[in-house]
């Protein structure tokens, strides 16, 4: 049995059949046989790989077992078995990693800097395909991701959520469109407005100018959706999506990372009701314990620094901010921000926060499970279950341990990296 694979290690094994001549019995009907005589097949089955452990993000780790793969879903998940002479074999299986904030946009190109009210806008219109950062991600494990409008809007737009790989089309990798609504606090909003003094030079002349401006803009915003809705004199472009924020049909993810704007962001969610609330970039939100678990908002966490400081804001992120919020019990993911760096990537964020306390199994849920809830994919994604997307990352050793490595990934049933 091969430790190291190749592709050359994966082979087709006989079909699941099901005989439609079997008698099948409903109730206390007795068994009556079927007429027709030809076998009426599954889906074949693709490859079935054998692992030490599998960490399904689902339940309690499976020491030495099998996951089949069939078509593009996870046909079976069993404790032992084998995977046979030309099968593959690793030293431990996790489900791909699932990420809310990669910032694979196109920067200032993939908002519509018009205005600050841009909820009609979708992050898909604006996005390349064949940036090499989508090959970078799923090499490192990350098999779905939240693709979402920087944040230079007050309310930038729509976010969807798309498979890193695969035909470069949003219609083969998309999992869900229109995922979340995406928003901003912070000096990012504001950033490039300027006050009017006079006759308006440019679009640029328009609130917000200061932290303050854009409160006041996500406040205004949600007034004008309340007073929308069921009068059509007052309504405005997106203010149907604004009223499924507040009607809970889709979450309302905002980017804050000093502790002020968590502030504001939390008040904003209560003062609305809004039930569906991420905070992203969150690095000081372990200094807000107490508005944290009252208000029911779950948090993204931005990448760890060694200097402890994130370049959004400055904010603070402690080394066991995620053992923290654990504590707290409140939702939380962790982010790589897409960084380049082998240091910065999705596996060694969870690995961090490991060193910080948080403990194996809750490491894995925030880079898995978690995010994938967070987003409403997790029907599809975020664990190894039957019937789910087979979306494997594929270890050498123990998961996110400094001593393993990453030695394969599979997307959708098909082993992509090598």
């Amino acid at each position: 049995m091969k430790t190291i694979f190749s592709l050359s290690a994966f082979v087709l094994v006989a079909p699941l059949t099901a005989f439609a001549d079997s008698p099948q019995i409903v109730g206390d009907a007795p068994a009556a046989p079927i007429e027709a005589s030809a076998p009426v097949e599954a889906a074949p089955v693709k490859f079935v790989i054998s692992a030490d452990a599998i960490y399904t993000a689902a339940g309690e780790m499976i020491e030495g077992g099998t996951v089949v793969i069939s078509g593009t879903t996870i046909a079976a998940v069993t404790p032992g078995g084998e995977s046979g002479e030309d099968g593959l074999h690793v030293a431990a299986i996790t489900p791909g990693f699932v990420e809310l904030s990669p910032r694979i946009n196109l920067a200032d190109y993939s908002v519509e800097e018009s205005g600050e009210i841009m909820p009609t806008m979708r992050a898909t219109s604006s996005m390349d395909l064949y940036d090499k950062r989508w090959e970078r991600l799923l090499n490192s494990g990350t098999t779905t991701v939240l693709i979402s409008p920087t944040a230079e809007d007050v309310v930038g737009g729509l976010t969807s959520v798309l498979k890193t790989g695969g035909d470069p089309t949003v219609e083969a990798r998309v999992v869900l469109a229109d995922a979340t609504l995406a928003g901003s606090f912070g000096s990012h909003a504001s950033r490039g407005n300027h006050a009017v003094f006079g006759r308006p030079t440019d679009h640029f002349s328009r609130r917000p100018t200061t932290r303050m401006g854009t409160e006041w803009s996500q406040r205004k915003a949600f007034y004008d959706t309340l007073a929308a809705i069921g009068n059509v004199d007052r309504q405005f472009a997106g203010w149907d999506i604004m009223e499924s924020v507040l009607n809970g049909e889709r979450p309302y993810i905002v980017q804050a990372s000093a502790t002020q704007d968590i502030r504001t962001a939390i008040y904003l969610k209560e003062e609305f009701g809004i039930p569906n609330m991420v905070v992203d970039a969150a690095a000081e939100a372990w200094r807000e314990p107490g508005l944290l678990v009252r208000s029911g908002m779950a948090v993204i966490l931005p990448p760890f620094d060694a200097q402890g400081r994130t370049a959004i804001d400055n904010g603070f992120l402690a080394w066991n901010s995620a053992k923290l919020l654990d504590d707290l019990e409140v939702p939380f993911a962790l982010s790589s921000h897409g960084s380049a760096s082998l240091n910065g990537r999705l596996s060694m964020q969870a690995g961090y926060a490991i060193r910080g306390g948080l403990s194996f199994e809750d490491a894995l849920a925030a880079v898995t499970i978690t995010p994938a809830r967070l987003a409403g994919v997790d029907s599809r994604v975020g664990s190894i279950e039957v019937g789910k997307d087979a979306d494997l990352v594929l270890w050498s050793g123990e998961p996110f341990a400094a001593t393993s490595r990453i030695v394969g990934v599979v997307l959708n049933g098909e082993l992509v990296t090598k």
